[in-house]
C-alpha cells in the first residue's frame, strides 16, 4: 500500500511540476516577451516596444524639436507609406498609446524629417543642446539660389541639410525654404572637403541627391508609436511628388549674358503681359493639379524660362505640353469653370490634340498633347488661321525636372 502510494506521490509531483513548468514557458512567450520586444505577430506588427534604436533616437529627436520650437514634419517616405495604407486607424490612435511599434521599430539607418525654415526663429544655440541630448549633428550649407539672380547678394549661404546621429540611427533633416511660387524647394547635399564622408551612410539618404521642390503641405498632427508628429495632411499626395520633385534652377548667369547681348523689353506694356501669363500659369497650373494631370512648360514658355529666366514678352501666350496618355474628358469643362473659355480645339484625342483657352486681355493658353511612338515623342500643331497641321518630333522624358515649381522637359 505504501508503494502504491509512493508511485501516486511521484506522479502526482511529475504532473504539477510538467504543469508549472508549462505555465512559465505560456507566462514568458505572452507576457514577457512582448514587454521586452523579443515577440513578433503578424497581425499587430512588430512587439519591440521600446527596445529600439530607431524608436529612441526619434523621440528624443522629437523632444529636442519640441523643448525649441523647431518647425518640423516628418517626410520619411517609408514610414509615411505605412502611415497612409492605415491613415484612419493612425488618425484614431489615442494620444501616448504605445502598446504596438508598427512605424518606428524597424532596423533602419535613417528617419527624415523636413525643417520649415522661414518659420523656425530660434536657431542660435540648438547645436549645443542637441550635443548635451547625445546627438552628434552635422551641418551642410551652401549657397542661396534665390539671390543669383542679384549680383551684389550671390554667394551668401544658407542651411541646407542637418543629420544627427544618435548611437546608430541618424535622423536627416531637410531644411525646407520658401520660394516665390509659394513652395517649398531643398538643396542639393553636397559634403565639403572637410566633412567626414564615413560620419554616416550617406549614399541611402533618400532625399539630397538633388534639389527638390514640393507644394506647400498643410500639416497634421497623429500619434505613431506612442509619440506625438506632424506629418503632410495628404501623405498620399505628398509621397506622389516625391519621385517627380527634381529641381533645375534657373541658369541667371547665361541668361545675363544673353540679356547684355540681346537687351529685354523692360515696356510698360511687356511687364503687364508677362504678370499676366504668370498668373494664367498659376491658374492652369491650380486646375490640372487638381484634375492630377502632370504637364510641363513647352515652346515658347520653356524657352523663355531656360534662355532668360523669364516669359517671352512677345509670345503673347502661354504654352503647356501633356502626355495623351494623361488627357481627360472633363480638362475642359475644368478650364472653363476656372474662367478660361475654350478658344479652338484642334484635331482629335487620337491624333495631334491641341486646345487653346482664353486668358484674360488676349492672353492665350495652348496646351499640346504629346504622342509615344517606339524611339520618339510627337505633338501635332495647326495654324489657327490657315488650318495648316504640323509636327514637332523630339525625344522628351517623362521624369522633367521642377523649375519654379513647374515641370521642364528634357530634350535629347
Amino acid at each position: 500500500m505504501s508503494r502504491i502510494n509512493k508511485n501516486v506521490l511521484l506522479a502526482l509531483l511529475t504532473l504539477t511540476s510538467s504543469a508549472f513548468l508549462l505555465f512559465q514557458l505560456y507566462y514568458y512567450k505572452y507576457y514577457l516577451s512582448a514587454k521586452n520586444g523579443t515577440g513578433s505577430s503578424k497581425s499587430k506588427g512588430n512587439r519591440i516596444g521600446f527596445d529600439s534604436t530607431q524608436w529612441r533616437a526619434v523621440k528624443k529627436f522629437i523632444m529636442l524639436t519640441s523643448s525649441q520650437n523647431v518647425p518640423v514634419f516628418l517626410i520619411d517616405p517609408w514610414i509615411l507609406e505605412l502611415i497612409n495604407k492605415n491613415l484612419e486607424q493612425v488618425k484614431n490612435a489615442s494620444q501616448g498609446s504605445a502598446s504596438d511599434c508598427r512605424f518606428l521599430c524597424v532596423p533602419r539607418d535613417f528617419t527624415a524629417f523636413a525643417l520649415q525654415y522661414h518659420l523656425w526663429k530660434n536657431e542660435d544655440g540648438w547645436f549645443p543642446i542637441a550635443e548635451n541630448m547625445g546627438f552628434q549633428c552635422l551641418k551642410i550649407e551652401s549657397k542661396d539660389p534665390r539671390l543669383d539672380g542679384i549680383d551684389s547678394l550671390s554667394g551668401t549661404e544658407i542651411p541646407l541639410h542637418y543629420v544627427c546621429k544618435l548611437a546608430t540611427h541618424a535622423v536627416h533633416v531637410v531644411v525646407f525654404h520658401e520660394r516665390s511660387g509659394n513652395y517649398l524647394w531643398h538643396g542639393h547635399l553636397r559634403l565639403k572637403g572637410h566633412m567626414d564622408r564615413k560620419f554616416v551612410p550617406f549614399r541611402k539618404l533618400q532625399f539630397g541627391r538633388y534639389p527638390g521642390a514640393f507644394d506647400r503641405p498643410e500639416l497634421q498632427q497623429v500619434t505613431i508609436d506612442g509619440l506625438d508628429v506632424l506629418i503632410p495632411k495628404d501623405p498620399g499626395h505628398f509621397l506622389e511628388e516625391v519621385p517627380h520633385s527634381r529641381f533645375i534652377e534657373c541658369r541667371y548667369k547665361e541668361a545675363r549674358a544673353f540679356l547684355q547681348q540681346y537687351l529685354d523689353d523692360n515696356s510698360v506694356d511687356a511687364m503687364a503681359f508677362r504678370k499676366r501669363a504668370k498668373e494664367l500659369l498659376q491658374l492652369a497650373a491650380k486646375t490640372l493639379n487638381e484634375l492630377g494631370v502632370p504637364f510641363w512648360l513647352s515652346s515658347g514658355t520653356c524657352l523663355g524660362w531656360y534662355r532668360q529666366c523669364s516669359i517671352i514678352p512677345y509670345s503673347k501666350d502661354v504654352d503647356l505640353g501633356i502626355f495623351i496618355q494623361d488627357y481627360k474628358p472633363d480638362i475642359i469643362l475644368a478650364f472653363q469653370n476656372a474662367g478660361l473659355p475654350l478658344k479652338h480645339k484642334f484635331g482629335k484625342v487620337e491624333d495631334s490634340l491641341e486646345l487653346s483657352f482664353q486668358g484674360k486681355d488676349d492672353v492665350k493658353l495652348d496646351i499640346f498633347f504629346f504622342y509615344e511612338e517606339t524611339d520618339h515623342m510627337w505633338n501635332g500643331g495647326t495654324q489657327a488661321k490657315t488650318g495648316k497641321k504640323f509636327k514637332t518630333q523630339n525625344l522628351l522624358s517623362s521624369d522633367g525636372p521642377t523649375h519654379d515649381g513647374l515641370v521642364l522637359p528634357y530634350y535629347h
